[in-house]
């Protein structure tokens, strides 16, 4: 517990430092963390990040967050990779399967988009406040999810999933995100109603936790505890980001920011 306290101080004040200063700095952070966490995702699969299909879906992922403008727009890029990764299907005499390449391009969308609306949120007029306010009302969730959960969790969510988890921690999650969302706007007006902050946090909440069990569900399948070692008594990149990595794209995609 004492090293995941002291981990927890340490790497999020440098994220919080991070996203206070924003542009390049912001970037190169979000790029390596982005990495990282694709890295993780085929570390699950046992596909070798240097070989010929993890390449290509490094540069599937860093193409979603590259903020320069491209000979080709982004989907069409995306594309050429997809079928560039068939290709390999047929070069390695089938090692790589249509299997395969449907994995590490789903995970390169997965781990891109949600960084790159991570980012998009910040280049907003307001995008300071923005993020800190969806930050602050995941991180409400989780804790509010997970203390409610554990004096009050009696009934089930997702069993087979995350055995742990309750019914009544989600709604905690739920109440613990709309009470952080409503003081942040108070002290911090940034919508015209509460009634709209109170629809956002909940949607933040529910989307959070179901990013949470969806990162659970592929732990799961693929019998792993955590996603990586990179933080000490947090795991990987995936197991801190999960749930906003749902978050953001679910806020932008519903035109709630």
């Amino acid at each position: 517990m004492k090293q995941r306290i002291i981990t927890g101080i340490i790497a999020g004040g440098l994220f919080i430092g991070f996203v206070a200063l924003g542009n390049l700095y912001l970037f190169l952070l979000v790029l390596f963390m982005a990495t990282v966490g694709l890295y993780e995702l085929l570390r699950m699969k046992k596909i070798a990040p240097l070989s010929s299909l993890g390449i290509v879906s490094f540069l599937g992922l860093w193409t979603i967050l590259s903020p320069l403008e491209t000979a080709y727009p982004e989907k069409e890029t995306l594309l050429l990779y997809v079928l560039l990764a068939l290709v390999i299907t047929v070069i390695s005499k089938n090692k790589y399967t249509f299997d395969h390449v449907g994995f590490v391009m789903l995970s390169a969308v997965y781990v891109g988009a949600g960084f790159h609306y991570f980012l998009m949120t910040r280049a907003h007029e307001n995008g300071l406040l923005l993020v800190f306010f969806v930050l602050f009302t995941v991180w409400a969730s989780d804790s509010g999810a997970y203390f409610t959960g554990r004096k009050f969790g009696k009934h089930k969510l997702a069993k087979h999933i995350s055995p742990n988890k309750t019914i009544e921690g989600a709604l905690g999650g739920i109440v613990w995100s709309i009470v952080v969302a409503v003081l942040f706007q108070l002290i911090s007006p940034m919508f015209d109603s509460l009634i709209f902050v109170v629809i956002v946090a909940m949607i933040i909440s529910i989307a959070g936790q179901m990013g949470d069990l969806v990162q659970s569900a592929f732990k799961r399948h693929y019998d792993v505890k955590d996603s990586g070692k990179l933080l000490p008594g947090h795991g990987g990149i995936l197991d801190r980001c999960d749930s906003w990595l749902f978050v953001f794209p679910i806020l932008h995609l519903l035109q709630l920011i």
